[in-house]
């Protein structure tokens, strides 16, 4: 026989195989008393009294009995269509003798693989039987089944108030106990929803009340300098956007923004300010020793191609060679597998401005990502809002700056792992400048929609 599944934690639901099963309201009703009763018998007047609302005194008639028959003949026939009347294995009818005589009386006998209800209760009680590891899978599972007030169609009657309660007390109770688990293990990220759902539930409990609150204010306490945190559902990475100093995530390989000369002098701030990017990697990460940074950055270009020369008329200080805007050097740093992805998405003018444009920077994040992808060791990876600085890139507002490293770097996790999470740290000088629910509805809508849906170019040349 197919499958049969009934729901009743919320509104009712009967479930054959791959097909739902329509049930006239008192149909419903009839299944939801003889799920009460818990797998007792049930007699016809009972039945009638109970579902129709008026007692049957003396004997039931044969009135009363049509009117019962023709619920339990539409009842099995949504349980077990095609058994024949009597041999059925799920509605079973028996005799009782009451204080009306005997009569007919039925029982419904499902176990916890075909009622939501039971299986609900097992996997409660397994819970308490096994490690908070486990324990946590069970109730979990067991909270999923629940889509609302038990016995919601007969919830006002006297004869559901007992599995109502018992059922309520152990939904209750699983919340709690879930609550503390994901507590004690200092997950209150999965708590928090646990304790929303258990909340609306209680609506007028205090208590249950500061708990949410309680949890809200431990999620914005670790979180206290993240301004957006997205899993990404299509790739296994994570963006978040921060407020911040891009060189104190020590526990992350970093971004570094160059122009195509790669300069590093901070001397008076002539050609590379000491308050950029460039200059706080010299002096924080290199301790000021600028040969040691211009010998790591020659090692990784020894193998590019330069675009051209400036001669010393032209550019009197600074570099003189310059590379193709897209370059990316991985220059290792003292802490293994942490790495610094210099990338020149600007290009260094003659009055030792640099400039970039809106395709310079799209192309230089789709090479700086392949570096990242080939030499990141899949590390955790935090870049600076690349052109807020002195290298503007003109005609992007800083949201449309984390849009495109946003875009690019899912676009890059699509074709092949690239880090486990992205983090754009922004200056806190800079977040004056940034439209953050902008920011948080490009993140859902690249999530939602793909990169294509955005408009921006391929980067391709």
């Amino acid at each position: 026989m197919t499958a049969i599944y009934v729901s009743v934690l919320g509104a009712a639901a009967v479930r054959r195989g791959d097909e739902d099963v329509r049930l006239s309201p008192l149909t419903t009703r009839l299944l939801l008393r003889l799920v009460a009763a818990e797998g007792e018998a049930v007699a016809s007047g009972d039945l009638y009294a109970d579902l129709w609302g008026e007692p049957a005194r003396g004997r039931i008639t044969r009135a009363h009995r049509t009117e019962v028959q023709k619920r339990v003949l539409e009842l099995r026939r949504a349980l077990e269509p095609g058994i024949a009347p009597g041999t059925g294995t799920i509605l079973r009818t028996e005799h009782l003798l009451t204080r009306r005589g005997q009569e007919s009386a039925y029982r419904l006998t499902l176990g916890a693989e075909r009622l939501d209800a039971l299986e609900f209760a097992d996997l409660f009680h397994r819970a308490a039987h096994t490690g908070m590891a486990k324990a946590i899978v069970l109730l979990a599972r067991a909270l999923e089944l629940w889509r609302g007030r038990p016995l919601g169609e007969v919830a006002d009657t006297e004869f559901a108030q007992p599995l109502i309660r018992r059922l309520t007390g152990m939904y209750e109770a699983a919340c709690a106990e879930l609550i503390r688990a994901h507590t004690d293990w200092d997950r209150p990220e999965l708590a928090l929803p646990v304790a929303e759902r258990l909340a609306a539930q209680r609506p007028h409990d205090d208590a249950v009340l500061e708990l949410v609150q309680g949890l809200w204010a431990r999620l914005r306490e670790r979180h206290g300098a993240e301004l957006l945190r997205h899993e990404f559902s299509s790739v296994r990475a994570v963006l978040v956007v921060k407020r911040g100093d891009l060189f104190s995530e020590t526990d992350a390989s970093l971004v570094a923004g160059f122009g195509d000369t790669f300069d590093t002098a901070t001397e008076d701030d002539l050609v590379i300010s000491r308050d950029s990017v460039q200059g706080q990697l010299l002096h924080r990460v290199f301790g000021g020793d600028r040969a040691l940074l211009d010998r790591e950055l020659r090692r990784g270009l020894r193998t590019v191609e330069p675009s051209g020369r400036e001669s010393v008329q032209d550019k009197p200080r600074g570099k003189r060679l310059r590379y193709p805007v897209g370059t990316v050097v991985p220059v290792p740093l003292a802490e293994p597998g942490r790495r610094v992805f210099a990338v020149a998405y600007s290009r260094q003018g003659l009055d030792l401005v640099a400039r970039s444009t809106p395709e310079d920077l799209r192309y230089s994040l789709d090479r700086l990502w392949e570096s990242v992808a080939r030499h990141g060791l899949l590390r955790p990876v935090a870049i600076p809002l690349v052109g807020a600085g002195l290298a503007r890139v003109t005609a992007m507002e800083g949201h449309e700056v984390i849009g495109m490293i946003a875009e690019t770097f899912l676009r890059a996790c699509r074709d092949r792992p690239v880090a486990s999470e992205l983090r754009i740290v922004i200056r806190p000088e800079d977040l004056r400048r940034i439209q953050l629910p902008e920011v948080a509805r490009l993140v859902d809508g690249l999530d939602a929609n793909g990169p294509a849906a955005h408009g921006y170019e391929t980067g391709e040349r």
